[in-house]
């Protein structure tokens, strides 16, 4: 099974996961393994449909867009994330307040444009088209989309900001040669490296600036890195030859997912220097996409019955969002 942060949602349903946030992305190997134990299931959640995008049309009195999916929560419960446009003409960023969804627009010549993360003080990262086949990250702070650009070539895409107004993600370096991770800050955008390979993308940020993502190595996989007062340090793996890391919180405490040494992709734990596996429910595969600073996890699993379900871990047991 293939996992990617920007898991397409089939319906407008988007589940709000309280204090947690979720960001991310890299398509992990194909898994093949032995069911793990039988997970315990809580009920602790209630899925809020949010809607898409509506108007107005020629002869109608509103049509709404067919697909939404939200990707960040603040504390104050604004969500974002992207939308279609009324007879699904543009999939557009939007944010959720108050009931209200808003499009908050494109970068002219774009017409798309998708918010993947907020802030506490609710400024927006994601990214706009603008124009075919190229992409920049943008900023969206007091009503204004800024265009951050890229890192010399011509596409990017921005994943998360911390409360400082810090913003990660990764860009084009010039001759649109290769992808770097980079760090956004008071206007300036800094390449943060790889670990020897060519390629590197910043998936997350916390409130002291540290930053988690995944890169390319000197000998060709992708491992999860934290990069912190300038140095890229290598996560490792469970045993395969592959990871990746999509959230940090305020104590640093990371979560991804990884190959094993028997193939399959697991959610992982990165703490005090450890990794630790968090299994599955009941599948072969899962990935850990957001942490909060209580320590809970949330991402995705999947099910003895190859079903994928909405997962949240804490204190050691698994929770399957979508049980009663």
């Amino acid at each position: 099974m293939n996992w990617n942060r920007s898991l397409a949602v089939a319906s407008a349903v988007a589940l709000v996961l309280s204090s947690c946030t979720s960001e991310q992305t890299p398509t992990e190997p194909s898994t093949r393994a032995s069911p793990e134990p039988a997970a315990a299931y809580t009920a602790a959640y209630t899925p809020v449909d949010l809607g898409t995008l509506c108007g107005p049309a020629a002869g109608q009195p509103l049509v709404c867009g067919t697909y939404s999916a939200a990707y960040g929560i603040n504390p104050a419960g604004q969500v974002v994330g992207r939308s279609y446009t009324p007879l699904d003409w543009n999939l557009r960023a939007v944010l959720w307040e108050n009931g209200v969804m808003t499009d908050l627009g494109a970068l002219p010549l774009g017409g798309d444009s998708h918010a993947l993360g907020i802030n506490p003080a609710g400024q927006i990262v994601g990214y706009s088209w603008v124009n075919i086949g190229e992409t920049h990250a943008v900023l969206w702070e007091n009503g204004v989309m800024n265009d951050l650009g890229t890192l010399g070539g011509h596409n990017g895409a921005a994943y998360g900001i911390n409360p400082a107004g810090q913003v990660v993600g990764h860009g084009a370096t010039a001759l649109d040669r290769y992808f770097h991770a980079f760090l956004w800050q008071k206007g300036v955008m800094t390449d943060l490296g790889t670990l020897g390979g060519n390629d590197s993308y910043a998936q997350g940020i916390n409130p002291v600036g540290q930053i988690v993502g995944y890169s390319t190595t000197g000998t060709g996989e992708i491992h999860a890195f934290l990069w912190q007062k300038g140095v890229m340090t290598d996560l490792g793996t469970l045993g395969g030859n592959s990871s990746a890391a999509y959230g940090i919180n305020p104590a640093g405490q990371v979560v991804g997912s990884s190959a094993t040494a028997t193939g399959a992709t697991h959610a992982v734990l990165w703490k005090n220097g450890a990794m630790t596996d968090l299994g599955t429910l009941g599948g072969n595969s899962s990935a850990a996409y957001g942490i909060n600073p209580a320590g809970q996890v949330v991402g995705a699993s999947a099910t003895a019955i190859a079903e994928t379900h909405a997962v949240l871990w804490k204190t050691g047991v698994e929770s399957d969002l979508a049980r009663d």
